[in-house]
Order: C-alpha cells, then structure tokens, then sequence
C-alpha cells in the first residue's frame, strides 16, 4: 500500500527522523493558513507548494488545467494561496502516471530548508527495500540525490551504492557509518547521517514495509540531515497489524476496478489487453495469460478468484471485468481442486443470467472434480458461454472470438 509524502513524514518523524516540516491542505484557504502556521513554527519565509499523490517526478510534473509543475515555490506568504489554487483539482502528469495524470486534492505546504549557511546545501539519495533475490533488505544510497536519479541509475549505476542488511540481525552501526563514509560525509554531518540511517531503518522495519525511498536527502548548510521527500510502500500482508498505517490508505490514488475487486475479496489487477482472465489461482491466472498471448490475444486483467469460488465471486468477476470496455472476450480458467467445477458451471450461468446483456463470448475452461458435469451446464445452457477441456482449446477457442 502506497501512502502520501505528508503521510510518509508523519511516520518518519514518529521513528525520530528528522524531516522538513509541512501541513497539508486541501483548499487554497486551507493552503494559506497552513503557511502562516508553519511560519509561526518554523520561522520559514519561503514557502514549498507540493502536490500530493501517488507518484514520482511531481517537480517536473505538470498540470493539464494550468501549466504549473507539481512542486513549486512561494517566496511570499501572500503567493502561497494562489500557486496552491494552480495545483489543487488540477491533473498532474509526470513521467510515472502516464498520460492520464492523477487527480490532485490535497497540496503539502512546506518549510524552506535551501537557507544560507557556513557551507552549501547537498542532495543525496537513500532507499531500504527488500532484496527478494537474496532474502535480506539492502540500502542504496547515491550522492547523485534529486529529481534525476533514474538517469544516475541508468547511466552511471556505479555511483548507487548498495549494502545488505541480515533481517535476522538487523542493521549494524558499522553498516550506517559505512555508508555514510560512501557518501563522502564527515565531521557533525557524517553523524547526523548515521542517526538518520539508523533511525529510518527502525522506520522501515516497525511499519513492515517493502520500499522506503528518501530522494533527496539534504544535508543543509549547517550540516543538519533531513527527509525533504518520502515515498514509502508497506506492505499489504502486515495491514492486519498495522492499524493506524491501515488507516492512511487513499482509494482515490487507486484504480476503481481493482478497490471494487479488493471489497469482493478477489484479487485484480488490470492491464491494457483484450481478453478479460478470472481464474482460480495464481500461478494458473500466470499460465493463462501467457496462453492469451501465444494465440495472439493481450490479456485484459489478472483477476484471481481463490479457491472457493462460488457464484457470488464469479458473479463480481464478470460484473469488474466487464466495465472494461476494451474486453472483446473473457476466458474462465477453473481447476476443481478444492472447488467443484459443477458447481462454477452452474455459478457462470447463473451469474450470466443475473447480469444479462452480456455482448462478449465467454469461455470456461474446466478441469477437475466433475469437470464433466461442469462442462455439460455449460453446453446445455443455451448461452453464448462455450466450454474447453485442455487450456490450449481454451486459447485457441479465443483467438477465433478475436478474429471472428
């Protein structure tokens, strides 16, 4: 589950991480306000208008309705009401939302860090994820910190340091001073860094996440370390036990079909295919999809209805899958383990039924317990629902519904 920076920087500085302070709002009255209240708090004059959705490349983002990028400053308070109105209900396009853009309802009013000092500002980049490869979590870190660190990555990888962290140990304080060694830090800012790693890291595993990133990272030119942005991603398996960060989830950040999926307990993501998959079983929905492509097709969606799929579950699956306009068929791919394949034989043709109007084919695929009996509901249904026994006869069956 994703979560907002302003959210992220609740968390950090719950865990004792220092960040750049700010209060969100979702109104420029409401903008307005947060800056003065901010001033009162921190002594800003400045002012950082950030837009606040789920995604990256915000500062070179821009917004459809009025030209404005996604991060922008203020540099009087009597600005911040305005610049907030050119982002606020705005469509924020960047180069990780596609060209759809993503809605903005809420901007971070945020305090000026970029102050003068004894020396310059730096931006550095740090990130903790889960290293599936090798079962430990790893820390990236990269002096090349700012809004181009996917060119630094793609270009000239050596400059991202990685170290390995044992889960079963947890990280070392030789660890945290050795990767602020690689960034070349020292004296009172080399400190502060290893506290700040140190601290984030206690962040990353109390939240149970799967990806922190803090790009940038400043060191300020009184050699303070701060979080000026946080994306952060928890993982969804340890919601249960995460309450108040359950409570952080925005389902406006979130594609519709897939919340109405995740409310009928299936699990769906959508792709940009042509051929709508509800299949019981992960690894078979896997198989499925590749099979869709093989004969020439794109699979629409991954929609996995569990084990114990029943009408009601086919029932939500046909009506998710079928708001999307580009499904031209859907493939119903169901092994009779624990399920009987009657039993989802007669559920598609009840839910079928119950829907009406459906204007795509559909084809079952069955195989299993009573597969047989299944297939002979589907046959003697009088629908235009059309039964397989092999997954290559499924496919095939598919692609002359798309050539048809």
């Amino acid at each position: 589950m994703n979560i907002h920076e302003y959210q992220a920087k609740e968390v950090l500085k719950g865990y004792g991480v220092r960040i750049q302070e700010g209060i969100v709002a979702d109104t420029p009255e409401a903008a307005h306000e947060a800056a003065v209240k901010l001033k009162e708090q921190t002594g800003t004059s400045w002012f950082v208008i950030k837009a606040q959705i789920h995604a990256g490349g915000r500062g070179k983002g821009v917004v459809n309705e009025t030209g404005s990028h996604g991060v922008i400053l203020a540099k009087k308070l009597e600005e911040v009401a305005e610049k907030a109105k050119n982002i606020l209900g705005g469509t924020l396009v960047t180069h990780q939302t596609g060209p759809e853009g993503k809605l903005v309802n809420k901007v971070l009013i945020a305090e000026d860090v970029y102050y003068p000092g004894a020396s310059e500002p730096k931006e550095y980049y740090l990130s903790i994820l889960l290293d599936r490869a090798t079962g430990s979590n790893v820390i990236m870190a990269s002096t090349e910190g700012g809004m181009d660190i996917e060119e630094v990555a793609e270009h000239t990888p050596e400059k991202i340091m990685k170290e390995w962290i044992d889960p079963k140990v947890g990280l070392q304080p030789f660890q945290a001073r050795k990767v602020a060694f690689a960034l070349g830090l020292s004296g009172n800012a080399f400190k502060e860094m290893v506290k700040f790693i140190t601290a984030l890291y206690n962040a990353y595993e109390g939240t149970d996440s799967s990806q922190f990133e803090i790009n940038p990272v400043l060191k300020t030119s009184d050699d303070k370390i701060l979080a000026v942005d946080a994306k952060v991603n928890i993982d969804d398996n340890a919601l249960y036990r995460q309450k108040e960060l359950a409570a952080f989830r925005d389902v406006a950040e979130e594609d519709p079909l897939e919340v109405e999926a995740g409310e009928s307990g299936l699990n769906y993501v959508k792709l940009d295919g042509n051929v709508g998959c509800m299949v019981n079983g992960a690894g078979l929905a896997m198989a499925t999809m590749d099979m869709i492509k093989l004969v020439g097709g794109e699979p629409a969606n991954f929609l996995d209805v569990g084990g114990g799929a029943n009408a009601t579950t086919v029932e939500a699956g046909f009506r998710i899958i079928l708001k999307d306009p580009n499904v031209k068929a859907i493939l119903i791919n169901v092994f009779g383990g624990i399920v009987r394949c009657d039993r989802i034989a007669s559920g598609v043709v009840e839910a079928y039924k119950t829907i009406g109007d459906i204007r795509v084919p559909i084809i079952v695929r069955l195989q299993g317990t009573n597969a047989a009996e299944g297939a002979k509901i589907i046959d003697d249904s009088g629908l235009k629902v059309f039964s397989a026994i092999t997954l290559k006869e499924a496919a095939d069956k598919v692609k002359a519904v798309l050539e048809a």
